[in-house]
């Protein structure tokens, strides 16, 4: 499944029809382990590159070590960089001009790979801890990426 439209759909579906188990999940007792093992599971049978719905639909947000980490890669002033790629949001956060990501190449390669945002480096964000803080920002990423459409729908049949 590498269409858009059908990822956000099928992230929908899942939402509303687990609406119920997805909220029950969040009280499980082991849950940062259990999406940990969920999440290497899910990664086993997805490739990232048969897809890039990410890159190709949300933006991450620019710390400004990743600014000075790319624009250094890039031969780039910061400041040059900001100009050329990025703008500030609503939350003051800086964020992508123009998606899909700029760097995203035609073989959903990554051009910027080895020194890419943080938030790219840990997304979906499901193998880290504290899960229950981030819930909501899984909910969002079932309308975008179909591992975490995979880890929830096996966390929901637990």
């Amino acid at each position: 499944m590498t269409n858009s439209s059908e990822i956000r759909s099928n992230g929908k579906r899942i939402k509303k029809q687990h609406k119920k188990s997805i909220s029950q999940a969040k009280s499980h007792r082991d849950l940062d382990q259990t999406m940990v093992n969920l999440h290497h599971k899910a990664f086993r049978e997805i490739d990232c590159l048969q897809c890039a719905n990410c890159c190709k639909t949300t933006g991450p947000l620019f710390t400004k070590s990743d600014i000075s980490r790319i624009s250094k890669y890039l031969n780039m002033s910061s400041r040059d960089f900001e100009s050329t790629y990025l703008t500030q949001d609503e939350d003051a956060d800086m964020v992508l001009k123009d998606l899909p990501c700029t760097f995203l190449g035609p073989d959903n390669l990554c051009k910027i790979y080895d020194v890419r945002p943080k938030a790219c480096k840990e997304y979906p964000h499901t193998d880290r801890r504290r899960q229950k803080q981030i819930w909501r920002l899984h909910e969002k990423n079932l309308e975008i990426c179909p591992a975490v459409q995979r880890i929830f729908e096996e966390l929901t049949s637990m």
